[in-house]
């Protein structure tokens, strides 16, 4: 382990002790804020301070192994004390590399919830279908992770499923795994209208965003135009009767956002507000990122959604993420939100890809 590693962990564990001591005190014991933040702190720093303690261990399990051959003459005990060493010699290069993915920079959007925008592509009712199967696929996801999510706005089509639907995911870390997820999405199959049974290609686009806080988007009242109007589809017979649908216009960018799920105005304003923040947020974090030269650029980071980043094959029963080239024959659970080994997968390129440029960057 270089040096500058080693010094980085030793910070992280005596930071880690300091905090244990300081949640001790009564100073702190009553600072509900306070104790809340350390617990937070300590429990990010947890896993990295466990990893580094472990790797000092298999140091020092290593050196005794190393002394104790060279001093033992019994043959079964060399045996014994090679096998320990080849053994430990193997673990601690993937220890190493364990805890220089901890020591990467961490995305500050990681912790935040998300706004999650799916639109039926090219395939028109076939499309549509498939984009109330991906719905499906990530509220599912969601559910096994103990995450809340709502629907914000929906287009149904006529044959069924969505032209589109946008809806909000929040939970604990929400961004950093489904950040991913961003780009086109291909499914291969016989739609149930194809007499001749023809394998069919469709797409449905998603976009994922970080919700934005309030503070961090200036709107200002006479940037938007707010127009109200009758909702159209399924919600009573209110819907015919009142003007509870919302559509505003962010005048600078020409950003619309319409919204005519709840029979109340206010709630209608309120959740197309929402994602009318989320989007110039994501506009401005994609401006900026634009700018910056310097910014690292991996093939799972890149953000660009006129990307095809994966396919959904019926009848083989397969899954293909083209951006790492992984395929897997689990369609069936994978659309059932069973979607951990593919989002692990790219989050690990995503890692191997940040430590190469780190390296790049530590040699020149």
């Amino acid at each position: 382990m270089n040096a500058g590693i080693k010094e980085s962990m030793d910070k992280m564990a005596s930071r880690y002790r300091d905090i244990g001591e300081q949640m001790g005190s009564a100073s702190v014991l009553s600072n509900h804020h306070l104790i809340a933040e350390l617990g937070r702190e300590r429990a990010e720093l947890a896993p990295k301070v466990e990893a580094y303690e472990h790797y000092q261990i298999v140091i020092r399990q290593l050196k005794e192994a190393r002394e104790l051959l060279k001093d033992e003459e019994d043959e079964s005990m060399i045996e014994l004390a090679q096998s320990e060493i080849e053994r430990l010699e193997t673990e601690l290069p993937e220890l190493e590399d364990r805890l220089k993915i901890m020591l990467l920079p961490t995305d500050p959007l990681d912790g935040k919830n998300i706004i999650m925008e799916i639109r039926a592509g090219t395939g028109g009712e076939e499309a549509a279908l498939f984009a109330l199967e991906l719905y499906r696929m990530y509220t599912h996801y969601a559910d096994s992770k103990g995450w809340k999510t709502e629907t914000l706005s929906s287009s149904s089509a006529e044959a069924g499923g969505f032209k589109e639907i946008i809806f909000s995911v929040s939970g604990s870390n929400v961004y950093s795994h489904l950040k991913y997820e961003s780009g086109v999405h291909r499914v291969q199959r016989v739609p149930v209208t194809e007499a001749s049974g023809r394998i069919h290609t469709s797409a449905a686009s998603v976009v994922v965003m970080p919700e934005a806080e309030d503070v961090s988007i200036d709107i200002t009242p006479d940037e938007l135009k707010i127009d109200v109007y009758r909702s159209s589809g399924p919600g009573g017979q209110s819907v015919n009767t009142t003007d509870s649908a919302v559509r505003i216009t962010h005048l600078p960018t020409g950003i619309v956002v319409s919204c005519q799920d709840e029979k109340s105005q206010l709630k209608n304003k309120n959740k197309a507000m929402k994602v009318l923040r989320a989007r110039l947020n994501d506009r401005a974090r994609q401006e900026q990122e634009k700018t910056r030269s310097q910014v690292r650029r991996s093939m799972v980071g890149t953000g660009d959604r006129s990307v095809k980043i994966r396919t959904y094959n019926y009848p083989q029963n397969r899954v293909t993420d083209h951006r790492i080239n992984l395929t897997l024959y689990t369609l069936d659970s994978v659309l059932s939100g069973d979607l951990d080994e593919m989002i692990d997968a790219i989050r690990v390129e995503d890692q191997q890809e940040a430590l190469a440029q780190q390296a790049k960057t530590t040699v020149a």
